[in-house]
């Protein structure tokens, strides 16, 4: 599964999981899918991630707003 942010105006700090060919945005804070689907287990692992890693989501995603490179984020065991 990989997960990333696209470039552009976003308001909701959020980001993009793809697994095969499904996709979804999900909201950092609290973290759920806002768009688009994955499947289930896919989305459980997806949705814990972002719980355990939700400050560091949050930073990253306003280091992209102000043009910082992000910091690397531990994959989920």
């Amino acid at each position: 599964m990989t997960m990333y942010r696209e470039t552009g105006r976003h308001e909701r700090p959020h980001f993009h999981a793809r697994y095969a060919e499904f996709k979804a945005s999900i909201a950092i804070d609290p973290p759920v899918v806002m768009a688009g689907s994955l499947p289930r287990r896919q989305e459980r692992l997806a949705l814990a991630w972002a719980e355990l890693h939700r400050d560091e989501l949050l930073e990253n995603w306003r280091r992209l707003g102000d043009d910082e490179l992000p910091l690397m984020i531990a994959v989920l065991q």
